[in-house]
C-alpha cells in the first residue's frame, strides 16, 4: 500500500481546491491564499513534479461579483454566475503563475467529455500535451453549458476523473477540514484524525453515512473521489488548504491530513480497468513482429504492424488485438476509427498525415491505453 514517502516522491499530481478555500467562504477570491498555493505549486514544479489544478469557486466568485448573497436554484442563474466567476478565477491564477514564469491553460470539462471515449482520448491527449509543454492546466466543470444530467455534481469527482484520465500518481484534495475524523470533532473531544487508510476501507464509507464530520462538508464525496482515483492507481491526500505550506509538507512526506492509499500500482490498475470494463467494438490483426513487440516489450501498437481490420468502431473505442497465431493478446483504446485504420494499416507512422490528411496520434493504440491479456 502507498506510503507517505511514496506520495512525496510521486511525479504527477492532481490538486483540487474547494470553493470555501478559493473564495474565502464565498466573500470573493482569497487572493492571499491563491498566491501561497501558486508559490507552492511553482516549487513542486521546480522539483520535477507535473501538476494539474482542479479549481472550484466559479459560481461563488460570480455571485460575489454581482452581489448575490444566496446561491440561486435556477440552473440558468447558476450557469450565468459561473460564466462571470470563471473569468476572475482564471485571470487571478494566470497572473499569479506568471510571476513564476509558468504558463497556465484553462480546460473546461463536462461529464460527457469523459464518458464519451472519443472525447476522453481528445481530453487526455490535450492535457498530456499541456504537461509536456510545461504548462499547468487549470480545470473546472463547464458550468455554463452543463445540464443537470451531465454535471459532475462536485469537483471532488472531477478531480478523481482527471486523475484517471491522465494516470496521475496522487490526488490532493484541499478542503477547509484537517482531514477525515473517526468522529465529529465538534461534538466529540476524543475524535481522532485518520492519518492513513486504504481508499477501499468500507469503515470510512460507514462513517460518512452517519451524522459525523465525514457526512458534513462534502466528506462523503471526498471518500468517493478517493475510491474513484484508486481505480487507476492514484492515492489521495485530504488536507486543510489553510495549513501553511500544506503542499510542500505533503511533498516532503510529512503526515499531513489523511492519506487514502490505492491498493494497486497505477499501471496495473489502469490496465485492469481497460481490460475488464469496456465492450470490445472491433479487432486488429497483428503481424508476427507486432505480436512479439506488444507481448514482449509492452510497446505501443503502430499501424505498420496491423495486417487486417474488422468491426465498425470509432476513435476511442475498445478493440481486440489478435496475434499472428490467432490469439487475443491485448485490448486497447484505438486512436483512429475503422475506416481510417483500414487506410493506414501496414503503413509507417510518418505516412499517416499524407494518407488521411491529418494525424491525431502516431500510434494506432498508445501503450498507456493497451492492456495485455
Amino acid at each position: 500500500m502507498t506510503t507517505r514517502k511514496a506520495v512525496a516522491s510521486s511525479r504527477r499530481w492532481v490538486i483540487k481546491i474547494g470553493s470555501a478555500l478559493i473564495t474565502n467562504e464565498g466573500q470573493g477570491l482569497n487572493s492571499e491564499a491563491i498566491v501561497s498555493w501558486v508559490r507552492q505549486i511553482a516549487d513542486l514544479r521546480r522539483s520535477g513534479k507535473e501538476i494539474l489544478l482542479v479549481s472550484s469557486g466559479a459560481v461563488a466568485e460570480g455571485m460575489a461579483r454581482i452581489g448575490w448573497k444566496q446561491r440561486p436554484h435556477a440552473l440558468h442563474e447558476l450557469q450565468a454566475a459561473a460564466a462571470l466567476g470563471q473569468m476572475g478565477l482564471v485571470q487571478h491564477f494566470e497572473s499569479c503563475f506568471k510571476q513564476h514564469g509558468i504558463h497556465t491553460a484553462q480546460v473546461l470539462l463536462t461529464h460527457e467529455d469523459l464518458g464519451n471515449r472519443r472525447r476522453y482520448l481528445n481530453a487526455r491527449s490535450t492535457l498530456k500535451t499541456l504537461l509536456s509543454l510545461g504548462a499547468v492546466p487549470i480545470i473546472n466543470e463547464n458550468d455554463t453549458v452543463a445540464t443537470e444530467e451531465i454535471r459532475f455534481g462536485d469537483n471532488d469527482t472531477l478531480g478523481a476523473l482527471v486523475s484517471n484520465l491522465v494516470e496521475a500518481d496522487t490526488l490532493v484534495i484541499l478542503t477547509d477540514q484537517q482531514g477525515l475524523f473517526n468522529k465529529d470533532p465538534r461534538y466529540h473531544d476524543n475524535a481522532e484524525l485518520i492519518g492513513e487508510s486504504s481508499a477501499s476501507n468500507l469503515e470510512l464509507v460507514s462513517m460518512a453515512g452517519g451524522s459525523g464530520i465525514l457526512g458534513q462538508g462534502g466528506m462523503r464525496t471526498k471518500i468517493t473521489a478517493a475510491q474513484r482515483a484508486a481505480r487507476s492507481g492514484a492515492s489521495t491526500v485530504i488536507a486543510s488548504g489553510r495549513e501553511e505550506n500544506v503542499l510542500k509538507k505533503i511533498a516532503s512526506g510529512e503526515s499531513v491530513g489523511t492519506l487514502l492509499a490505492a491498493d494497486k500500482e497505477p499501471i496495473t490498475a489502469r490496465k485492469q480497468w481497460l481490460a475488464n470494463q469496456m465492450k470490445v467494438s472491433g479487432k486488429l490483426f497483428l503481424d508476427a513482429g507486432a505480436s512479439r513487440a506488444v507481448l514482449q516489450s509492452g510497446v505501443s501498437l503502430l499501424a505498420v504492424g496491423v495486417s487486417r481490420v474488422e468491426g465498425n468502431f470509432k476513435r476511442g473505442e475498445l478493440v481486440s488485438c489478435i496475434s499472428d497465431e490467432g490469439q487475443e493478446i491485448a485490448r486497447g483504446l484505438v486512436n483512429y476509427d475503422c475506416r481510417e485504420s483500414l487506410l493506414i494499416m501496414g503503413e509507417p507512422s510518418e505516412k499517416i498525415e499524407s494518407i488521411l490528411g491529418y494525424v491525431d496520434e502516431p500510434e494506432l493504440i498508445h501503450r498507456d491505453n493497451l492492456a495485455l491479456l
